[in-house]
Order: structure tokens, then C-alpha cells, then sequence
């Protein structure tokens, strides 16, 4: 590590979920930490989720014709490799133009052909695993990037050993500062999140966990993210049920609302696995059943192993499992504790600095 860093510019490729973004977001919050003077530029798909979260960090964003093409059949794999074909020429006018000295990928299609440009083009390139399982664009990228970041040890085998390196996967600054925050004794704060659009199938299981959790519902609170569509369903049944719960579609800023949880159910993202470990938060995991190669299973595998976290096969989930799991952490706080204590000890907080060390290593 260099004592005075240089400048840098950096172009990192993200897009598409949530999942991708954030990571994204992280590492150029490190690249500036690292040099104030560093240059960023995110290039990302043409959905208004990337172009919405990326704005009120500041970033410069630009946006390619992008798309993915697992799955698809014949006719849409043909128009996706079309499409492919101009997300590349689109990415190596926007690399002349910025010129940048190294190139980030961190996952999902856009960063496929931003990243294979950077390397036509001969510009360093790094790409990051958020899961357990990489995707489709990933393992194409691990044979022509320079440098692979995992955020898991099971993730090793799918890249070459030898430009691997394990190192966590990258967190806002926001999450640092507000980790380690004390939520209080009282009340018992549940807080329910299905990913940042919701999960209809955890808004149903709660619904119909409520009649299980009557003799807790004078000392539970509830925060909810239900996505769109299922708002007024789940608010109204709070309602009728007389608990004591904060329902909301999305939730702009999530760190200091962890700080108030002492149980979270959520779905089994990377990123959200990262945050809860940073937050040394106890968790009942539920997967997204049609995630691809059932990577969130595995993700939530790796936190049960190490009894960091419960989980809830999706195909078994019934409000009176769900009920069922609350109510035992509830009533037996040690365990409780033994899975915040299990979740903290696998958080890595400096992931994003640690990667941004090894990006100034590589470029150097």
C-alpha cells in the first residue's frame, strides 16, 4: 500500500438489482476515501433502479443497452447477443472517453461487456463475487480479469487460485458507522424485509403468523418493507390483529433501522447477509426460491453452518413455522444472542478498503 496514493479513475460496472449496485456504491465510497481526488465513473443498465440509487451518492453514470441471456430461448438469445454486441462497442467508447486506469466489475450482465472491452482495450480489470455461487457472467469474466475478489470461501473453486483473493463483500460507509449500535431492551423489534421490491410470499407468512404471536403482541413491535403491491393488504392486517407495526413499501436509508431490530427475516441476498454480519444481527433467513443456481440457499447455508443465522426453506414456509421460530428466539434469548455473536464474527467491515489496496496493487 502506498503511503501516498495516486489518482486514480475508476470505472465500475454495476447495475441491474440492489445486489450489484450497493457493492458498487462501497467500493467507490473506498476509492475516495483512499484519494479524494479520484475519479469515478459507474456504468450501469438503462432500468430506473440504477440510475435512481446511484444519484444521491454523486457519481457520474452512464448507462449501456444491456441484457441478460440465461434462460432465454432461441429468438431472445439471438437479440441478446445483438445487443451484447452494442453494450460492447457502447463500452469502448465510453473507456476511450474516460480513460481510465482500471475497470470494476461486480456482477450481473452489464458488467460483462464493460469489462470485456476494458481487457480488448488493455485496461486493468478486477471483477467481485457478492455469492456463493457466481452467475453466468462472472465465470466467463474469471478467465480474462486480472484480479477476482470473493466474498466467500466456497467461491474459490469457480476462478483460477491464483489471481483469487478472498476479502468480504464491500458495505457503505453508512453501515460501518451505524454497526455496533445498541437497539435496547424493550420492545422485541421485528424487522421483515423481502429484498428492496419485497416478497409477497414473507408478506403472506407473516399475515398468517400473526394469530400464533397474540400472546407477544403487546411487548412486538413489527417495522415491515412490503414492496408496492402488498402495502395496504399487510397494514390492514397489523390493523385488525392490533399490533404495533411500522409498514412501509421501501426503506431509502436501512442501516439505522437495523440498529432497532433484534430479529430480522429477510430473503438470503449477499448484500443483505453482509449487512446483517455487520450488524451483528440475528436472522431467519427465507431464500428466493428462483434465484439463479439457488445461490441464496447456498448463501444461507454458509451463515446456518456457522449458526449465524436460521433458516426457512421457502417450499416449507407456513405462518406457523414462521411463528414457530420467532417465538422460540423470543422467549430464549441466549440463543438469540448466540446468533448475533456467530454473525458478527463473520462480518469482514473493511472489505471495501481491503479491496481498494489490492485494486491500487494491481494498477501499480
Amino acid at each position: 500500500m502506498l503511503d501516498e496514493p495516486y489518482v486514480m479513475k475508476i470505472i465500475i460496472a454495476a447495475g441491474g438489482t440492489g445486489g450489484h449496485l450497493f457493492p458498487g456504491i462501497a467500493l467507490a465510497q473506498a476509492f475516495t476515501a483512499k484519494n479524494s481526488d479520484n475519479q469515478l465513473l459507474f456504468i450501469g443498465t438503462r432500468r430506473e433502479l440504477d440510475k435512481k440509487t446511484i444519484a444521491p451518492y454523486g457519481y457520474s453514470f452512464v448507462a449501456i443497452d444491456a441484457t441478460g441471456i440465461k434462460g432465454k430461448n432461441v429468438v431472445a438469445m439471438f437479440t441478446s447477443s445483438l445487443y451484447t454486441l452494442k453494450s460492447i462497442a457502447q463500452s469502448m467508447r465510453m473507456i476511450k472517453t474516460f480513460s481510465p486506469d482500471l475497470v470494476v466489475g461486480l456482477g450481473g450482465y452489464v458488467s460483462g461487456p464493460v469489462v470485456l472491452a476494458a481487457s480488448m482495450m488493455g485496461v486493468k480489470t478486477a471483477i467481485h463475487e457478492q455469492n456463493t455461487i457466481p452467475g453466468l457472467a462472472n465465470r466467463m469474466l474469471g478467465k480474462i480479469a486480472d484480479r477476482i475478489f470473493i466474498s466467500f470461501a466456497c467461491s474459490q473453486s469457480y476462478f483460477p487460485q491464483h489471481k483469487t483473493v478472498l476479502l468480504g463483500n464491500p458495505i457503505r460507509k453508512r453501515h460501518i458507522v451505524e454497526a455496533g449500535q445498541s437497539q435496547g431492551k424493550t420492545p422485541f423489534t421485528l424487522l421483515v424485509i423481502g429484498g428492496s421490491l419485497g416478497s409477497h410470499q414473507i408478506n403472506r407468512a407473516l399475515i398468517d403468523a400473526l394469530e400464533y404471536l397474540v400472546p407477544i403482541k403487546n411487548t412486538l413491535r413489527i417495522i415491515h418493507q412490503t414492496g408496492t403491491g402488498d402495502i395496504t393488504m399487510v397494514r390492514e392486517a397489523y390493523q385488525t390483529g392490533g399490533f404495533s407495526a411500522e409498514v412501509v413499501s421501501f426503506i431509502d436509508e436501512i442501516a439505522p433501522v437495523y440498529s432497532q431490530a433484534h430479529l430480522v427475516i429477510s430473503r438470503a441476498g449477499a448484500t443483505t447477509l453482509a449487512e446483517l454480519m455487520i450488524h451483528h444481527k440475528a436472522a431467519i433467513l427465507i431464500p428466493y426460491p428462483f434465484a439463479a443456481d439457488h445461490h441464496q440457499h447456498r448463501n444461507a447455508g454458509v451463515l446456518v453452518d456457522e449458526e449465524a443465522a436460521r433458516m426457512i426453506d421457502p417450499e416449507h414456509l407456513t405462518g406457523k413455522c414462521l411463528a414457530g421460530q420467532i417465538l422460540d428466539l423470543y422467549h430464549h434469548p441466549e440463543r438469540l444472542s448466540a446468533l448475533e455473536q456467530n454473525a458478527g464474527k463473520m462480518s469482514k467491515p473493511h472489505a471495501a478498503r481491503d479491496i481498494v489496496d489490492h485494486c491500487y496493487q494491481l494498477v501499480a
